[in-house]
């Protein structure tokens, strides 16, 4: 059976987290400038990026987050029927990321003084702006050696690597926290609650033609399915697995 799985925050601070993965996703694949046109993804992203760090003390926020899983996993510790190796592998995993996010910049604070991508940021905005009258100096970039704008792309990312690291973990480690289970919307609508989670995660079986609108909050969450060719709401009973993950 195909499905397909849907995500979705239930507060506003993992709703920006899993904005930033989906866009260093986007920077990871396009920054192989492999066509002519990844370019556009690459600097979108990064630029995107970029105007979140600005709303938003992510480094630490995300610092306060992993202290918050780092102080949960100790508690298992010398607890019978826990794995201890795993669990030691998992602290030193999340004290190696915590470390590492302290002793970073500023996220996207090498990006403001980078003379580069100051001057095409404001333009690369606008509507058909990456044009090459538009962004000469873009344009001009384009034209170096390949070996040359991958430097460029690598030296952008490695100053991202402390937020790729410690975001992976805690989003893997926050997932992980949720067991797929199965659920029957009724007339395509269930109602739940949901003890200070993060994330709910859908699998949906593909033959229902369906997609799921959720609301709610931490504690309490509705989803109601609709059909994808009428856009309307979904009147019969849909089978699926569901996951909060806190």
């Amino acid at each position: 059976m195909i499905t397909n799985r849907f995500e979705h925050p239930l507060n506003e601070k993992t709703r920006i987290y899993l904005r930033v993965e989906s866009l260093l996703r986007q920077l990871q694949h396009s920054s192989s400038f492999s066509d002519n046109y990844q370019h556009q993804i690459f600097f979108k992203s990064l630029f995107d990026l970029l105007e979140i760090f600005e709303q938003i003390q992510l480094k630490s926020e995300l610092a306060k987050d992993l202290e918050k899983q780092r102080q949960t996993y100790r508690a298992w510790l010398n607890i019978d029927d826990v794995d201890q190796e795993m669990l030691g592998s998992i602290l030193g995993d999340l004290d190696s990321v915590h470390r590492e996010l302290m002793g970073a910049e500023r996220f996207g604070q090498s990006f403001k003084e980078d003379r580069f991508l100051s001057a095409i940021r404001q333009r690369f905005g606008l509507p058909g702006g990456a044009c090459c009258f538009d962004l000469p100096t873009l344009h001009h970039w384009l034209h170096l050696p390949i070996d040359k704008r991958m430097h460029d792309a690598e030296m952008w990312l490695t100053s991202l690597k402390p937020l790729m690291n410690a975001l992976h973990l805690w989003l893997k480690l926050t997932r992980e926290t949720g067991r797929f289970k199965p659920q029957i919307a009724r007339s395509g609508l269930l109602q739940s609650e949901a003890e200070e989670a993060n994330i709910i995660r859908l699998n949906i079986p593909m033959h229902y033609g369906v997609y799921p609108m959720v609301s709610g909050h931490k504690s309490r969450f509705t989803v109601k399915f609709i059909a994808f060719e009428s856009g309307q709401a979904y009147p019969n009973d849909v089978e699926f697995e569901l996951a909060i993950c806190s």
